[in-house]
């Protein structure tokens, strides 16, 4: 259940940093708590998100092509000491291919997709 409070944050969330912001408003009204690093496309970490022990370090990725693995090396090598790792494609025009996901596996990036509500 989505309280008043969680759901106004969300929306500000939404509405102050873009698409990075959707994100992070999906991750508050899951019950996260959200600190908003950045709003560059090009940043390595946009958000902190946590709840109870769980912290992570997510980037989000909205761009339509396939994913460049430099994408998950930087954000496994700056969310370091930040949380657990993890690549939210937003959308339908990101494509992920197998080395990708290989490499993600191996560095303990997590790879999610979000699509547009």
């Amino acid at each position: 259940m989505v309280t008043a409070e969680q759901a106004f944050e969300a929306k500000k969330l939404a509405s102050r940093y873009g698409v990075p912001g959707k994100v992070a408003a999906r991750y508050r009204m899951a019950g996260y708590e959200v600190e908003m690093i950045s709003d560059d496309p090009g940043a390595p970490v946009h958000f902190r998100a946590w709840k109870r022990r769980e912290s992570l370090a997510v980037r989000v990725y909205w761009s339509s092509g396939k994913v460049p693995a430099s994408i998950v090396e930087d954000l496994a090598s700056s969310a370091e000491g930040k949380g657990r790792p993890v690549l939210v494609l937003y959308g339908a025009g990101p494509r992920v291919s197998e080395e990708l996901l290989a490499k993600a596996k191996e560095l303990g990036v997590s790879v999610r997709r979000v699509r547009p509500s």
